[in-house]
């Protein structure tokens, strides 16, 4: 009952974060969550998946009866294209994720300030009460924007590194065996 009534107070709690934040905050958070779902599949790849296919890959090369040839090098170098094909999956598009949420953070200050200036122009003065509303819907967007981008930046970069040091583990494990 206890643990019940803690998960309605920080759902009540996010609603409540998400209204300060104005609609531009909802996109954010779909734009993270949808980046953090395929860094999420990549993490399972990496330390599930690709296993498997190095090793079907290394055993398709060691089948070879014959490696030293223009034929098996050109044979070896597309099994290393698929490997690495497969390590750099949906990288580009997190890249893309990544880089979309500071600009819908901006896109969140904008609208807000927006807001702050209507405020202005409707009661004719800088009355802080009303207006703090329409800063808040400009800061929140731009925080959670760069947090996103942030987290996201990190691990891109180790996604990255970790694939071309798998590319180049998986071409050594090819090489020509005389």
């Amino acid at each position: 009952m206890m643990a019940l009534l803690e998960i309605s107070n920080a759902t009540s709690a996010i609603g409540e974060f998400m209204e300060t934040g104005g609609q531009v905050l909802t996109v954010i958070a779909g734009v993270i969550f949808i980046m953090w779902l395929l860094i999420f599949e990549r993490f399972v790849f990496v330390f599930y998946s690709y296993r498997s296919v190095k090793k079907h890959l290394v055993n398709c090369w060691k089948e070879r009866t014959e490696h030293t040839s223009w034929y098996s090098e050109q044979i070896r170098t597309a099994l290393i294209s698929r490997g690495t094909t497969k390590l750099n999956r949906n990288l580009v598009l997190i890249q893309s994720l990544v880089v979309l949420c500071p600009l819908l953070g901006l896109l969140g200050t904008v609208t807000g300030m927006i807001e702050v200036f209507d405020v202005m122009a409707i009661s004719g003065s800088g009355n802080a009460r009303s207006m703090a509303s329409g800063v808040s819907r400009a800061t929140i967007p731009t925080m959670a924007g760069m947090v996103g981008s942030l987290s996201g930046v990190f691990t891109i970069t180790w996604l990255r590194r970790n694939a071309k040091k798998e590319a180049e583990l998986l071409a050594d494990k090819l090489t020509v065996q005389h």
